[in-house]
């Protein structure tokens, strides 16, 4: 009799404990109300982006579309090309770059030739005058000759590496060590 108290006490006891076990939740990561699909963001940066791609850094990238250019401004009350990229590199891959494109390349960056661009890599260009290897424009490389960076002109938009602005002033690109 004894022995049939110590069974079901324990059965009762290994019955809690599964069921206590069983009942854990999950952890569930909350999106942001901003956050966009592939297909809307597909839209709106005219590249088909598919969830094998970094929707992250679109959805980082989309956060500052339209916000005007402002020189060493690092809030979408204005952003240079440098501050943009910095930010998106904090929140995307939280990776601390230099502050200035040159910077940037010299310490942050393994170079990288233009038709081993990969999404995230860097890319750099020398726009007006100065020393021709020492690039004072940066954007991030997307996908399919795409590139997201903030235009004096236009403020934060994305780009094609093809559009012969940019072929004639393409320094390099850069894998961020």
């Amino acid at each position: 009799m004894i022995h049939k108290k110590y069974n079901l006490f324990f059965f009762w006891i290994l019955l809690f404990v599964l069921t206590l076990t069983s009942c854990g939740s999950k952890k569930r990561v909350a999106l942001p109300a901003d956050f966009k699909g592939p297909k809307e963001l597909s839209r709106l940066y005219g590249v088909r982006i598919t969830p094998d791609d970094n929707i992250f850094l679109y959805n980082e990238g989309a956060k500052w579309l339209g916000t005007p250019h402002r020189m060493g401004g690092s809030t979408k009350r204005g952003v240079d090309c440098s501050g943009f990229v910095a930010i998106v590199f904090r929140e995307v891959y939280r990776k601390q770059l230099a502050r200035s494109s040159a910077d940037m390349l010299k310490y942050n960056c393994k170079k990288v030739s233009r038709s081993k661009l990969q999404e995230g890599d860097l890319v750099f260009f020398r726009t007006g005058s100065g020393k021709k290897k020492v690039p004072n424009h940066v954007g991030i490389y997307l996908k399919n000759g795409k590139f997201i960076h903030t235009s004096t002109s236009k403020g934060v938009m994305v780009s094609s590496l093809s559009e012969p602005y940019y072929t004639r002033t393409w320094i390099t690109g850069g894998r961020v060590k």
